[in-house]
């Protein structure tokens, strides 16, 4: 079930997607919050950095910086996050995540739930549509980004 907070959050993640697309990247942000506030905020940077694990919720955890504990966060992000993404969500032990799209990509959201994560899909108009946008205009890219 989608929150205020959870609505509000993802919309700043969709604001990354749309600042990585601006400049020629990957439309994927991601926040990491606790208790509704932005702990950090990031998005895909493979482009720009020039980094192929940059992706937007690995930029978010990077600019968190260490964090004693983060079993009391929420991770939101624009577009399902791949198997790597899921793989650090489920280490670091992050019990909730919200997803923007998974029309576009998708398919790791049971590996999360199996590994005890809530995940919610929101389905957001507008992190699809960004997506769609993407995928349409940069094909090749977006090949390179899920390793195809």
């Amino acid at each position: 079930m989608m929150t205020d907070d959870d609505r509000r959050l993802l919309r700043i993640a969709y604001e990354e997607a749309k600042a990585g697309f601006g400049e020629g990247g990957c439309p994927i942000g991601s926040v990491l919050a606790r208790d509704g506030q932005v702990v950090a905020q990031g998005r895909n940077q493979r482009v720009q950095k020039g980094d192929p694990i940059a992706h937007g919720e690995m930029d978010a955890l990077r600019k968190a910086g260490r964090q004693k504990t983060y079993r009391d966060t929420v991770l939101y992000t624009s577009l399902s996050p791949c198997m790597m993404c899921s793989g650090t969500i489920v280490q670091f032990g992050i019990p909730r995540v919200v997803i923007g799209d998974t029309q576009n990509f998708g398919g790791n959201e049971e590996f999360l739930r199996k590994h005890g994560v809530e995940v919610v899909i929101a389905e957001d108009p507008d992190c699809i549509a960004l997506m769609e946008r993407f995928i349409r205009e940069k094909p090749e890219l977006w090949a390179e980004d899920i390793a195809e």
